[in-house]
């Protein structure tokens, strides 16, 4: 028998509450009998205070009451949840409530849309369906298909959220596994094996692609800027061209003929 949290306060809430033997209680609380004796008489631990055991799930009220009945009678505690042996889970297809069968179709969409990397057989046996009903809400096919709304199976009580992350767990070491055995056949056939573009690899992707448009943009400006530039001396050499000094000069003796 485990050993109260607290012992000797424990011992003295059952010497104040009950009628129990001082061996009923140094038993229940792994103490001894003159231990047990002395809190009584104050002796010993004074001034501790008495912790109740029924409060804290260690004993129930007839229990007591039993043991008071029989002095020979021993205390015995509350086995708790995480003390009990675990039961084998059945082996074999799923029951469910007739209560929570209408939402299945909804749970198996649910999952079908986010948790595409799982299998048939793991959907069926968290939902407790056929493989038959999977593939027709895969395939839009199913009876009931435009009312069909997402639905969380964890949150209707279909199946746990430890169930449902086992599942998912053992689904991407499935995935994990066949891309290193097909990266190790593409090896051993002297081929590099194909890229799966993820999401990162198509956001970098654009970013490449918008850093390139960018910068085809900036040296056509620059271009453009050059072209400019030099339209504008070739105009201004054309007009300098134009104003030398033997036209002037001709240009003044036509004036003077002209007078």
């Amino acid at each position: 028998m485990n050993q109260p949290l607290m012992p000797k306060a424990t011992a003295v809430w059952l010497i104040d509450n009950t009628a129990l033997t001082f061996e009923q209680i140094a038993d229940f609380c792994s103490l001894h009998i003159l231990e047990v004796k002395g809190i009584a008489d104050g002796d010993v631990d004074h001034g501790i205070r008495g912790a109740d055991p029924i409060a804290a799930g260690q004993l129930t009220r007839l229990e007591i009451e039993d043991c008071q009945k029989d002095k020979n009678a021993r205390l015995k505690a509350i086995q708790k949840r995480e003390d009990l042996p675990e039961v084998a889970r059945r082996v074999g297809k799923k029951y469910t409530p007739l209560s929570k069968r209408q939402d299945r179709p909804d749970s198996i969409f649910w999952l079908v849309r986010n948790h595409p990397e799982l299998l048939d057989s793991q959907i069926g046996k968290l939902v407790g369906t056929t493989k038959s009903t999977i593939q027709s809400i895969r395939d839009r096919t199913h009876w009931n298909s435009a009312n069909l709304t997402p639905v969380d199976p964890v949150s209707v009580g279909l199946c746990t959220q430890l169930d449902l992350d086992n599942a998912v767990q053992k689904a991407f070491k499935r995935i994990e596994k066949r891309k290193a055995e097909e990266a190790k056949k593409y090896e051993g056939e002297g081929i590099s094996a194909p890229e799966t573009i993820t999401n990162e690899q198509v956001k970098e992707t654009n970013v490449e692609q918008n850093l390139e448009t960018v910068n085809t943009e900036t040296e056509q400006a620059i271009e453009d800027n050059i072209e400019e530039n030099t339209l504008t001396e070739e105009s201004n050499n054309q007009e300098e061209k134009e104003y030398t000094s033997d036209s002037v000069f001709a240009k003044l003796n036509e004036l003077k003929k002209e007078d």
